[in-house]
Formats: structure tokens, sequence, C-alpha cells
């Protein structure tokens, strides 16, 4: 059901690549609900997805931007306020990659040069898009911005590695250039800290499918789905969350809050017992 919470709304939304992606959903979710959009990725990856699919889906058009290009993402926006005639509403945020997780290298054997790409393409890359933006005064008063997070920038979770690091960076920026867009042009920017989601990205991580199952075993609601986040970033875009602003939000079914649950106990009870001592 659509409630046409972003009718008249125009927004960018970084990340697409195939089905499996959130920022597919979002920009799936956007359309619906009445945005006009851009698409926007980076130019290997318009070469390996579909988003071509996407843009016919959502009569949205699709620009290559390197988001670690400050030349691409200011193109980017010069062309997007042409396409969408004026400035943007709102912009998702959902771009991560490691190559040490992809090599399967271990964190205390980064490679140091992998480790910068890392923060570069998923956290400073936010640091770039909101400086760039605010430099061509690209978004309009109480527009918003999102980035996808995850709560290992908060605790520990083996195979995850340096985007833990990545992401607490990314957490950070967030903070920072909320206060300072917030300040001069009441523009909101959040984080929001999805459960883990076998998107592209997220399952290149070592042991993605035991975490999956462990966070849904801790989960009260169970895992929140690629779809369930689209329609969160949904409401964050809206004029219904326009006093939110500087927070990581999670959107996990309650696994932020967990301790243990009943069924995460009954399955190290099976374990125990099938492992005797």
């Amino acid at each position: 059901m659509a409630y046409n919470l972003l009718k008249g709304k125009k927004g960018i939304i970084f990340g697409a690549l195939n089905e499996q992606s959130i920022a597919w959903k979002v920009a799936e979710k956007a359309h619906e609900e009445g945005a006009e959009i851009v698409l926007t990725n980076a130019p290997i990856a318009l070469r390996m997805g579909t988003i071509n699919e996407l843009a016919e889906k959502t009569n949205a058009q699709v620009i290559a931007a390197d988001a670690t290009s400050l030349e691409d993402l200011e193109n980017l926006f010069q062309k997007s306020m042409e396409i969408l005639g004026g400035k943007v509403d709102f912009v998702l945020h959902s771009i991560g990659m490691s190559p040490n997780v992809r090599k399967g290298l271990d964190y205390d054997e980064l490679n140091y040069g992998y480790y910068h790409k890392t923060l570069d393409v998923s956290a400073f890359s936010l640091h770039k898009v909101l400086s760039t933006a605010r430099k061509m005064d690209a978004i309009n008063e109480w527009g918003s911005v999102v980035a996808l997070s995850y709560v290992a920038a908060q605790r520990t979770f083996a195979g995850y590695n340096d985007m833990a690091d990545a992401k607490a960076i990314l957490e950070s920026i967030a903070r920072s250039f909320g206060y300072m867009y917030g300040r001069s042009r009441r523009i909101r920017i959040n984080t929001v800290s999805q459960s883990p989601t076998p998107t592209t990205a997220g399952s290149g991580v070592h042991g993605f499918d035991k975490l999956e199952d462990f966070s849904e075993r801790m989960s009260p609601l169970g895992n929140a789905t690629a779809g369930d986040c689209a329609n969160y970033c949904i409401t964050l875009f809206s004029d219904l969350t326009r006093k939110v602003t500087m927070q990581n939000l999670f959107h996990d079914g309650g696994f932020s809050s967990m301790g243990m649950s009943y069924r995460a106990i009954e399955q190290y009870e099976k374990s125990f017992k099938d492992c005797p001592e």
C-alpha cells in the first residue's frame, strides 16, 4: 500500500546493484511513494549489475559516479538537479566494500592499501557526498540523508573485519555533518543500522550465513529484510521525521538490545549435546 509520503520529492539513490540490494528496494519504494529519483553507482558496478532494469521500472535516469571522486560527485549533483528540475530532497548512501574481506585477510593481517580503500569507499565517501552537496547547495531545506550502517560499529563480530571500522567512521561523519547541515540548512542526517541482509556485499562476509542465523534467533521480531529497511528509509525521507537527525537508528528486529534469547539458548544446548566432552 502506498501513502504518497514522498509525493513531489526528488532524490538520489547510491548503490543499487541488483534485486538483492537494499538500495534497489528503496528506489522501488520511493517511486511507489511518489518520488522522482536518479540512480547512481560506480561505473564498474553499473557494468556488473542490472540497474537499467530498475531505472526502467522507476522511470529514473542512471548517472555513473565513483563516490570517492569529488569530480564525479560534482557532475552527479549538477546533472541530477538538471534532470529533476531543482535541488533534491533526499539522498541514500548505500555503499560498502572491503578488499580485505574479499581476499579473506584476517583483521590482524590487513593489507593497508586495501584498508584505506575500504575506508574511502565505505565511509569517507559519505563525507565527500555531503561536502559536495553542501558546497553546491544541492539539497532542499528539511531534506534528509540516510546512510546504511551495521551494529559492528559498536560491537565486534568475527569476520566483519575492517568494515566495522568503516561503519564506525560512517556514523561519526553523519553526526558531525548532521550538526553542521542541521544548523545552517535544517537538513537531517542519520544512519540506519540494519540486520544482516543477504546482499551481494553482505554475503561476502566470512560466515555470513551463520551470522544471519544467529541474528534471527536473537531478535524478538526476527531479522529485518531489505524490503523492511526500504520502508523505514522512506519514513526518514518523509516529512514525518523532520526532527530526527544525527542518530544511528537500529533497524534489526530488536537484536541490538538483546543479551540472550531462548531460541539462541536452545541452539546452544543442542550443539552442546552433539559435542560431548
